[in-house]
């Protein structure tokens, strides 16, 4: 791993929220992602499942969490299960964790090879009432392959038919969704390593520049800073290709005259960060685009004012689409008229934002987050209005990750990230 190990008492605080919402007399399972292969012995670079990690640390395959908080043995309360490692792993496939490593990464003194898991669980099985299985169910999952998680609830249920099952996925969507200091501190980095990506940027980019060779620039920037890289598919979209919400092609030229749109983010040590900003690629707004972009930019910036202790999620995006109405109206692109004749299931001031406005930031991008329960201060989201006029080949969308706070405005992860139109064209003329 790039990142430097984090303190292994955010695990330790972590674990304890989860077993304190635990049923008496249930232990919990968690697994770690299967490494995906691709082709012939080609693989994709290692994800840890976010949930394993968030209550270990571990970053590693074939690794499982378990914790039995009544276990009869005291040993058996939290107990890690790892791939056994050797001087011929080392060689190989370079370091993996030993015993002595996984208990400073995680705070768990019992650490077992993986090979001793079926004998370990069924004798705590035998303990236990009732089992908690770790499901995806995060609302916009795409579920198709079968993880390491689903294969093991397979098998228990197959195994252990009489034991009750709960679930740990409305209980991780709890506690992920506030966040500890130290994770505060790691998004803060992922922040501060985009920021440095995008200012290089605005001495980059110029007609005739293609999007992948922008990409490019953030890809080095990023990985020199420690991060592994993007937290997401960067979206680098010109002209046009800004009106495509998820276009990540990168493949197209940016003409004088057009506007970029970079949804680009760093993540470092597993934790994202998810920023958009809108740059001329000529060094100037036109007119037509400035009034758009801060017709964003106002909508953007009173729409913070709303995430507050309390609010609950639906009521915000309403009442940012109000916000958004009265700026469309202004630029001409909608009427009172439509606004009168809309449909309330699909309001005009959609034609033009068809999005919602901010989603929970974590451990994934969109992270989990119970969205029927009112926001807390600790959660983190992002705000992210837009405009996509598709007839003017102009898509402005502009993006901060927000910390909600006790009281007042929500602190601004990415306050130093240049924002206004006029700053970044000075900075890009500069």
């Amino acid at each position: 791993m790039k990142y430097e190990r984090i303190d292994s008492t955010l695990f330790t605080k972590n674990r304890k929220k989860f077993t304190e919402r635990m049923q008496p007399k249930t232990l919990a399972v968690f697994n770690s992602n299967d490494i995906f292969p691709v082709s012939a012995d080609s693989t994709m670079p290692f994800q840890q499942h976010r949930d394993i990690l968030y209550l270990s640390g571990v970053d590693q395959e074939e690794s499982i969490l378990v914790l039995f908080p009544n276990a009869s043995n005291p040993a058996h309360k939290e107990i890690l299960f790892l791939k056994e490692t050797s001087e011929l792993i080392a060689i190989w496939e370079g370091e993996k964790l030993t015993k002595q490593a996984a208990f400073e990464t995680s705070g768990i003194k019992t650490v077992y090879w993986l090979q001793q898991f079926p004998t370990i669980f069924k004798q705590l099985m035998a303990e236990a009432t009732g089992i908690y299985l770790n499901t995806n169910e995060h609302l916009r999952a795409s579920t198709e392959v079968e993880t390491r998680e689903d294969r093991f609830i397979k098998k228990v249920k197959a195994d252990f038919p009489a034991h009750q099952t709960h679930k740990s996925a409305p209980i991780m969507h709890k506690i992920r969704s506030v966040k500890e200091s130290i994770e505060l501190e790691l998004m803060q980095k992922a922040c501060k390593i985009t920021e440095s990506g995008f200012r290089r940027l605005l001495g980059f980019i110029e007609p005739g520049v293609w999007e992948y060779e922008i990409e490019a620039e953030l890809a080095h920037e990023f990985l020199r800073n420690r991060s592994k890289g993007f937290a997401y598919t960067p979206i680098v979209a010109s002209g046009k290709n800004a009106c495509v919400l998820h276009y990540i092609e990168n493949n197209n030229q940016c003409k004088d005259g057009d506007v970029i749109l970079l949804d680009v983010g760093a993540e470092y040590a597993n934790y994202s960060s998810d920023l958009t900003r809108c740059v001329p690629v000529n060094g100037r707004f036109t007119p037509r685009q400035k009034a758009v972009y801060n017709a964003v930019l106002h909508v953007k910036k009173e729409a913070e004012k709303l995430l507050v202790p309390g609010t609950i999620m639906a009521e915000y995006h309403k009442q940012v689409g109000l916000l958004m109405e009265e700026q469309l109206v202004n630029l001409g692109l909608i009427s009172t008229q439509d606004i009168a004749n809309q449909n309330p299931e699909w309001p005009a001031y959609k034609k033009y934002f068809m999005h919602g406005t901010s989603h929970f930031l974590g451990l994934d991008t969109h992270d989990v987050g119970l969205w029927h329960e009112p926001i807390q201060a600790g959660m983190v989201f992002t705000c992210e209005p837009g405009i996509y006029i598709q007839e003017e080949g102009l898509g402005i969308r502009l993006e901060d990750d927000l910390v909600v706070q006790d009281s007042g405005s929500p602190l601004n992860l990415m306050k130093d990230i240049p924002l206004e139109a006029e700053e970044i064209e000075e900075l890009m003329n500069s």
